[in-house]
């Protein structure tokens, strides 16, 4: 990974995730249900910005819908600077390109090895440059110390070295903007640990913003920022 100090300079830097007036909704006709009420939030650029509350809070359904995985039913969220409510196709894939994915189930390709599904993650920019995905690839798995499990497959990999796998894909693009649903779950302390001081270390030297869900009080400390939900309402909102 070529981790450089360029931070991106668009109208969206300082602020890479602008929300206002966001109300979300699950179900259709009388099963339908509010699960987002009126949340506003705008994200610091080069922060790791943390998402607490209990199970059913709306962390999660915060989390997708700031990071164009679910389509924006009433409000505002912007991603640098480019409005998500109404986007085009073309103008979404043009934002996830920009972002990395972290999500609590591995969600590993069973059929191929640790290399390959890091290597899924560079995909996405639609280049087609083996030899350095292959690099770059390698280089996060060392960084994630999975330098001796290149060829493994998941199946022969530890709940947590599958995780580290993840975290590996999602970073290898180098994104200006990560967004991870409880990273650290299946991760030791020193495993998770080291994830979540990487996330750091790209915040302070290229600017990558971090939008995290977790419950792991371990490391609240490290946090710019705690944003606390209940009931799909920010109810607690700390700065570090």
């Amino acid at each position: 990974m070529n981790v450089h100090s360029s931070v991106p300079t668009d109208a969206g830097s300082r602020h890479p995730v602008a929300i206002a007036g966001l109300n979300h909704w699950f179900g259709e006709g009388e099963a339908r249900k509010q699960v987002i009420f009126d949340v506003n939030m705008r994200i610091e650029g080069g922060s790791l910005t943390i998402l607490m509350g209990p199970s059913g809070s709306g962390k999660t359904t915060l989390l997708t819908l700031a990071g164009c995985l679910r389509d924006v039913q009433e409000g505002s969220v912007k991603m640098f600077g480019q409005e998500l409510y109404g986007a085009s196709e073309r103008e979404l894939v043009a934002n996830r390109r920009r972002m990395g994915f972290i999500f609590q189930a591995h969600n590993l390709h069973e059929s191929l090895t640790a290399t390959q599904n890091v290597m899924m993650g560079l995909e996405v920019h639609g280049r087609d440059d083996r030899g350095r995905y292959l690099e770059a690839s390698h280089h996060l798995l060392g960084l994630m110390g999975l330098g001796d499990r290149f060829d493994y497959l998941p199946s022969n990999l530890s709940g947590g070295q599958k995780q580290r796998v993840a975290v590996a894909r999602a970073l290898v693009g180098n994104p200006d903007i990560v967004f991870a649903d409880e990273p650290t779950a299946a991760l030791d302390k020193d495993s998770g640990g080291r994830v979540i001081r990487m996330l750091k270390r790209l915040g302070a030297e290229r600017g990558t913003t971090t939008v995290m869900v977790t419950h792991d009080n371990r490391i609240l400390e490290l946090a710019d920022r705690v944003v606390t939900l209940e009931d799909g309402r920010v109810v607690d909102d700390s700065a570090h």
